[in-house]
């Protein structure tokens, strides 16, 4: 792919390479990230910046012996983030001689429909306006409900809400092997990958970075998911100044994910890999979904069970009885009402609700999952 005027890159940035040494921010490896982002700009190229970094940038600023004891606290942790974010984002700033935007988000931000454009919105605006947005997980103040939890799924998140044309995600290694390199010297680089599958996912271990929380999952995680949009997704090793070089020249100095030739709709999309189901609703092994028919798609008849609490208006998952998952519907009733009508002896009460101008589900709210 080459990085053209008019076209708009994601770049994701992880704390390994914002604080190598776990002594706050460091240009080490940041000045080749930021003259790639400036080239960019240079020609014409929008870019936002998904960067990790605040707690790593914060840990420095509390008692070694806080840090140690309580490395998986997450109260810590979301002070250490409270203090490093402005550190990051003064680093980044440093090497800049353009403006730069901050957007901190939580999960909850973008599984709401109407935040989640929101947040298109401002990304938009900025970048018609000539400003960097820099993005990162609001750490502070997510809990494990709200969190995304990883850059590298948040950085696709928000290459789909910008409606990137490329998501570049860098790693502490050049890209996806066959095995894992630290470990076997003979392992090959995966170039290019057409299709995301269960090979693909087989060749990623955890994480090799101490600093940072994702490892190469996450990474074909958010590949899929931006693929999915159809944007080309790179993995590279943002260790080397050579990756961006490589990059700027239309080269491929990793693993190339290349984009569905036929992308989700954009709402299928957000509903399929951006939202998270608040609950599940049951039905029968038999059971078939068809979203072309204009009849009701879930009679309260077709419901056996349903899991998990969950309001009006919440996305849930359809699950058959034997586990296959069918499809992320929007419900129309809460979990409460549901229980009710999945119960046997309320039948005079399911016919009622079959006949009322609200169906359980829309059909303008459904993403049905991919079957293997």
């Amino acid at each position: 792919m080459n990085f053209e005027k008019g076209q708009r890159i994601v770049i994701k940035v992880g704390s390994a390479l914002i604080a190598p040494s776990k002594a706050g921010c460091s240009s080490q490896y940041l000045l080749s990230i930021a003259n790639f982002i400036a080239q960019c700009r240079l020609s014409g190229v929008q870019v936002v910046l998904v960067s990790s970094g605040s707690i790593a940038a914060g840990a420095r600023l509390f008692n070694d012996d806080i840090v140690n004891k309580n490395v998986n606290n997450i109260v810590i942790k979301k002070a250490m983030a409270a203090a490093g974010q402005s550190e990051m984002m003064a680093t980044w700033d440093e090497l800049f001689d353009f403006s730069s935007a901050q957007l901190l988000l939580t999960h909850a931000d973008l599984r709401n429909r109407v935040r989640y454009e929101s947040i298109r919105d401002t990304i938009e605006t900025l970048l018609d306006n000539d400003i960097l947005p820099i993005v990162n997980e609001n750490d502070a103040v997510t809990t494990d409900k709200l969190k995304v939890g990883d850059n590298d799924n948040l950085s696709a998140m928000v290459a789909t809400a910008a409606n990137a044309d490329a998501l570049i995600i860098c790693s502490d290694i050049d890209g996806l092997f066959d095995e894992n390199p630290n470990l076997n010297k003979d392992a090959k680089l995966i170039a290019d990958v057409y299709k995301i599958d269960d090979d693909i996912y087989a060749m990623a271990g955890g994480a090799t970075s101490a600093v940072g929380t994702g490892g190469m999952k996450t990474k074909i995680q958010a590949a899929e998911k931006a693929v999915s949009h159809g944007i080309d997704t790179f993995i590279v090793n943002g260790f080397k100044e050579e990756s961006f070089q490589t990059l700027l020249m239309g080269g491929n100095p990793g693993t190339h994910f290349y984009p569905y030739k036929a992308p989700m709709l954009d709402g299928v999309h957000w509903m399929r890999h951006t939202t998270r189901a608040q609950g599940e609703l049951i039905v029968s092994d038999q059971y078939e979904i068809s979203p072309n028919e204009t009849s009701d798609l879930l009679l309260a008849d077709d419901l056996i069970s349903v899991n998990g609490d969950f309001s009006s208006g919440d996305i849930v998952m359809l699950r058959k009885d034997n586990g296959d998952k069918v499809a992320k519907v929007k419900t129309n009733y809460s979990s409460c009402l549901l229980n009710f009508v999945a119960d046997s002896d309320n039948q005079d009460f399911s016919e009622q609700l079959d006949k009322t101008q609200e169906p359980i589900i829309s059909k303008q709210y459904i993403a049905l999952m991919e079957t293997k």
